[in-house]
């Protein structure tokens, strides 16, 4: 039973990561329909960041933590260039059949460039980011970690889910998946909600998402 007991708590951790992923990409499609098959990659820029800025952080005598705010502001920044340049020109002048190829295209390109400029092989981040005391229950042993990214994805779903229907300027987040049509319902034109409640939301999840993936080992 304790194994059993153990092994839910691993899932839960695991799949507190996912869900924040699953958040980013499912305001993406709520708010611009658009079924962003790079949203995995920009992540993957992230990472990258963050496996070569931590030892400059430590060069630095920085805590390691600190590679965060970089990876944040790379992945953000792609994401960003990839809409304006990639996504709403599609938007503007095409079909939803396009934009969804369009968004299968930067997601090959993102994925083989990296393979160009990092290869292929697998890539650990060594540097040990947070240092919390385990806790034992009987005999279930919980790492700190777990407990953190368990804790920390909850109180970001429940904060994010406040921000979008408790903010008057974020509320256009929340009816969207409801209606075929929700943009021009809102008196709004197609491209406005990327450029306001979309990347401040998003950065958020961003920011969450890497304290959280730091904590989990290989």
């Amino acid at each position: 039973m304790s194994e059993f007991i153990q092994q839910a708590i691993n899932g839960l951790r695991m799949g507190s990561v996912y869900a924040l992923i699953a958040l980013g990409y499912t305001m993406v499609y709520g708010i611009i329909r658009l079924i962003n098959f790079a949203h995995g990659d920009f992540i993957m820029v992230g990472a990258y960041t963050l496996i070569f800025t931590i030892p400059v952080m430590l060069g630095f005598g920085l805590p390691a933590w600190v590679a965060v705010a970089a990876a944040v502001i790379v992945a953000s920044a792609v994401g960003v260039t990839t809409e304006a340049v990639a996504y709403r020109p599609v938007r503007k002048r095409g079909t939803r059949m396009s934009a969804l190829i369009t968004a299968i295209a930067m997601s090959l390109f993102l994925e083989n460039l990296a393979q160009v400029l990092f290869t292929s092989n697998p890539r650990v981040i060594k540097a040990s980011i947070f240092s919390l005391p385990a806790v034992q229950i009987g005999a279930v042993k919980i790492d700190g970690t777990t407990l953190a990214t368990i804790a920390i994805s909850a109180v970001t779903m429940v904060c994010l889910q406040l921000f979008i229907h408790k903010q008057k300027w974020a509320a256009p987040c929340g009816p969207f998946p409801k209606t075929s049509k929700p943009l021009f319902l809102w008196g709004s034109t197609s491209t406005e909600p990327s450029r306001s409640p979309l990347p401040s939301a998003l950065l958020w999840l961003r920011w969450q998402r890497s304290c959280i993936a730091l904590s989990i080992p290989p």
